[in-house]
């Protein structure tokens, strides 16, 4: 079936069938709903060629793919990319990569907007001070980050996650819990992400009255290496009464190896620490495969991929506009490696053996 045959079927003209099609933002909802649906049921697919010249799109999205010796494209990417790719497929939209080293990523956007090679660009790994913004925004490049910057704050589109939020309600457990030597694995904190995930620890601790010196803090890469080298350095040669008894983690990879130290060490979870891990919902990677199922932040890194290409197409087609913010809520999941603090613990026994006697 060709467009005009849709076109007929449908009693509408090729043009509004074409820019329902295409998603243009003035074809009402109901029409286009319309029009998919009969495309999808008869089985229409637009010529990609006739397509690109009838709109003057490249049909692609972009992303600038940083490579180089010190780069690790970590399992968080490639499940994110995954769920982007499905929306993508989806929407019959192209994903161009252009990989370049961090120092030469201006290069690349720049030889981007001159080949017109795409029609938007996603942005993730927000830095602190994130120079990308600006830079597309004079190249006239569409785009929408994944993630926030520091600065700029705000005055551009973004997908995230509260990550602050995420991290404050743990620490909040484990502060009503009776815990008050704690250690966070975190993240690398030249990326926002991981300063956000700090400052809801540090809430939480001044809430509670206690100081952000007593919160033993490491910052790394999150991967399983990592988290055994921090925790064997957190425990491996402390005195029980001073070590933490609640620890914090930024991603399962890093918890992998945490909990490897752990078990190298004899502790037990809960009973002499507690742990709470952020959980991007990996397929292959499940909190309750653990020995002790694993207390999460939850927040699904594919459906954020999903909807970054979403909001990217519409951002394309002007279906979307507007520095539109989009913060999603993370879920806090209570599972059996989180309980009361040893001395609470104690206690709690002493008071029982008190009253029985």
């Amino acid at each position: 079936m060709n467009l005009k045959q849709l076109a007929e079927l449908l009693q509408l003209s090729q043009t509004t069938v074409s820019r329902a099609l295409n998603g243009y933002p003035e074809v009402a909802e109901p029409t286009r709903d319309r029009v998919l649906e009969a495309a999808q049921r008869h089985g229409y697919k637009p010529n990609s060629n006739a397509r690109k010249l009838a709109t003057g799109r490249a049909g692609s999205i972009g992303y600038v793919l940083p490579v180089g010796r010190n780069v690790d494209l970590d399992p968080h990417f490639v499940e994110f990319l995954s769920g982007l790719g499905e929306h993508a497929l989806m929407r019959e939209v192209d994903l161009s990569l252009t990989p370049a080293p961090r120092e030469r990523e201006s290069e690349a956007y720049r030889r981007i907007a001159a080949s017109r090679s795409v029609d938007g660009v996603y942005l993730s790994s927000m830095r602190n001070d994130e120079q990308r913004i600006g830079l597309v925004r004079s190249l006239g490049i569409p785009f929408l980050a994944h993630g926030r910057a520091l600065k700029p704050a705000e005055g551009y589109a973004f997908l995230d996650i509260d990550n602050e939020g995420a991290f404050h309600d743990a620490t909040r457990l484990l502060l009503q819990l009776g815990h008050r030597r704690l250690a966070f694995i975190n993240g690398d904190t030249d990326f926002t992400f991981a300063v956000h995930r700090l400052n809801g620890v540090i809430r939480a601790m001044t809430a509670h009255g206690l100081p952000f010196e007593s919160l033993r803090h490491h910052s790394a890469a999150m991967n399983e290496e990592n988290g055994y080298r921090l925790a064997m350095e957190l425990f491996r040669d402390a005195d029980p009464l001073a070590r933490p008894t609640g620890v914090l983690s930024a991603s399962m990879f890093s918890t992998l190896g945490i909990v490897r130290a752990f078990n190298q060490l004899g502790l037990r979870m809960p009973q002499d620490v507690s742990i709470i891990t952020h959980d991007d919902v990996f397929p292959f990677l499940k909190p309750e495969s653990f020995s002790v199922q694993l207390s999460t932040t939850r927040s699904s890194i594919r459906a954020a991929g999903a909807r970054i290409c979403e909001r990217l197409v519409n951002i394309i087609s002007g279906a979307e506009s507007g520095p539109v913010a989009e913060i999603w809520p993370v879920e806090l999941i209570v599972r059996a490696s989180t309980g009361p603090a040893p001395a609470d613990r104690k206690a709690g026994r002493r008071g029982t053996q008190e009253a029985a006697e």
